[in-house]
């Protein structure tokens, strides 16, 4: 999108994988400037903020269960300072901190909003809630806004949501419990407006605010709308939780003290138990936030663009 306005964008990236090369690929065949590298590398870090106006800090350790703490702490707390700190030399005039709906923690039936506190329960959150805490202490040397996202899919996502379509598309995944929990999800070029609108407004410095999208949906629902956009009939299986998080548990134990990402983990099965709605009035009114793709529609795209690039089963 940015490119597309006529902006000039350079983005800083790791390249770990296949995903992360096609990234890289398709980001350099856009015309973007791509600087390889960790935002743990302050010499890496200031090529990447050198002339830049604003910096959009999504980076973050988040699925690496095979990692100890300190991976999480050095990437999502010490990163975060080395950007910041890169920023204010290099003159950014603002910094867009992406924090998480991880920082509340396990959920709640009650609606969430900027006010409500944190209570993470994994080091994921804990790291986030502490990023922000940090990027809060910058705001008299720089100006800093805070994007709490929720669970975000669409187009380009190469992880949890691409094996979930894969999974329905081969009618081999099931709901894990009774499937009425909450989500709140938003659609890719949502998100990236949302963080736009951040940048533009003379509001939001020193400001947080929670961005997803409007419809709540349970996870049956979720299921029933990708088995729609895919043409397959919707999964009727249902199957207890506890077992399953009692195997997440125990790849947990096995895996990480030898650094394998574990094939099951806890966090992996939040998207089958935790309820997340979320109060959005604040980006609305301040930043005049809008989402615009339903979960029908944005599931259809989704399933479009994997389909084209390949990456759905056969």
């Amino acid at each position: 999108m940015c490119r597309e306005s006529g902006e000039q964008v350079r983005a800083l990236a790791l390249v770990n994988n296949e995903p992360e090369r096609d990234n890289h690929d398709a980001l350099k065949n856009a015309g973007v400037d791509v600087i390889v590298g960790s935002i743990t590398d302050r010499a890496i870090v200031d090529k990447a903020v050198e002339g830049i106006d604003i910096v959009y800090h999504l980076a973050a350790a988040q699925h690496e269960a095979e990692m100890p703490d300190k991976h999480f702490r050095d990437v999502n707390v010490e990163g975060t300072r080395t950007l910041l700190d890169a920023s204010i030399d290099a003159g950014v005039k603002r910094f867009i901190h992406g924090s998480s709906i991880g920082v509340y923690g396990m959920g709640t039936d009650k609606e969430i909003d900027e006010e409500t506190p944190s209570s993470p329960g994994n080091i994921y959150g804990v790291t986030k809630s502490e990023g922000e805490d940090l990027a809060k202490s910058y705001c008299d040397r720089l100006p800093v806004v805070i994007i709490r996202i929720s669970e975000t899919y669409g187009p380009g996502d190469r992880r949890r949501l691409l094996k979930l379509f894969n999974g329905i598309a081969k009618g081999v995944l099931f709901v894990i419990g009774p499937g009425e929990n909450i989500h709140q999800m938003i659609y890719v070029d949502d998100l990236v407006e949302g963080l736009r609108l951040s940048a533009d407004s003379d509001k939001a410095p020193g400001e947080v605010f929670v961005i997803s999208g409007d419809e709540k949906l349970t996870t049956n629902r979720i299921f029933a709308e990708i088995a729609k956009a895919l043409n397959v009939p919707p999964s009727r299986r249902r199957v207890p939780l506890w077992p399953f998080e009692a195997a997440a548990i125990v790849c947990e134990t096995i895996c990480r003290p030898i650094k394998i990402q574990p094939p099951l983990h806890r966090r992996r099965m939040d998207f089958f138990k935790k309820s997340f709605s979320y109060n959005t009035d604040k980006a609305k009114n301040v930043l005049g936030f809008e989402p615009k793709v339903d979960f029908a529609e944005g599931a259809r795209l989704t399933a479009n663009w994997y389909r084209e690039n390949g990456f759905l089963a056969k």
